[in-house]
């Protein structure tokens, strides 16, 4: 994978602390660890609802010391923020290759030599949505990697690190329980998502 903010040395060191630092001064409370197992994983980067959620995510990723990619839209990505984007860790997407998206992404984690966590957003856009794509999770099991349910509630200022669930194959019952754990949670425009059961 390509070298990313969080693997520039000295500034990963310089905006570690400030991230902590902005996150405290504005009432942000970081919650958990990357679990043990886990440094090769998907991440949910749910509820996705705001541009916002760009930069608290990345401030939240220093805190917790982790060593993220996240999908986005390839039109972030057009010059003259290429550059940037990918430096901020991110892999532009096209919506509409999805399955190759799928397999490129499980073989990234395979191959990455060291730790790794793609951010996947479960909506796959922060406009209004009511179902949740499943990349995240096809990703994960064909990696045999681990889902981290990572979160960011804007009504409580909580964000951190949830449980860590394994893909069983069994996609039904497996997302009733992720989106059960998710449920509590609001994003900056919490009428963007309302979550079909």
């Amino acid at each position: 994978m390509h070298r990313t903010i969080f693997t520039t040395p000295v500034v990963n060191t310089v905006l570690r602390g400030l991230s902590v630092a902005f996150l405290r001064l504005t009432g942000w409370t970081i919650e958990g660890a990357l679990p043990k197992g886990a440094d090769k994983s998907v991440f949910i980067a749910a509820p996705h609802t705001s541009n916002w959620d760009l930069p608290y995510t990345l401030m939240v990723a220093f805190a917790l010391r982790l060593n993220p990619y996240w999908m986005g839209k390839q039109s972030i990505f057009k010059p003259p923020f290429r550059g940037l984007m990918m430096w901020l860790g991110g892999i532009p997407v096209n919506r509409e290759q999805s399955t190759n998206l799928v397999a490129a992404s499980s073989q990234a984690l395979i191959d990455a030599d060291g730790p790794l966590q793609l951010i996947v957003p479960p909506e796959g856009t922060r406009s209004k949505a009511r179902y949740w794509k499943t990349g995240f999770y096809y990703i994960a099991l064909g990696a045999r990697v681990p889902i981290v349910m990572a979160y960011m509630d804007y009504a409580t200022k909580r964000s951190g690190l949830g449980p860590v669930f394994q893909p069983t194959g069994d996609i039904d019952a497996d997302m009733a329980v992720v989106k059960a754990f998710y449920k509590p949670f609001k994003g900056r425009n919490p009428d963007q998502f309302e979550q079909a059961d």
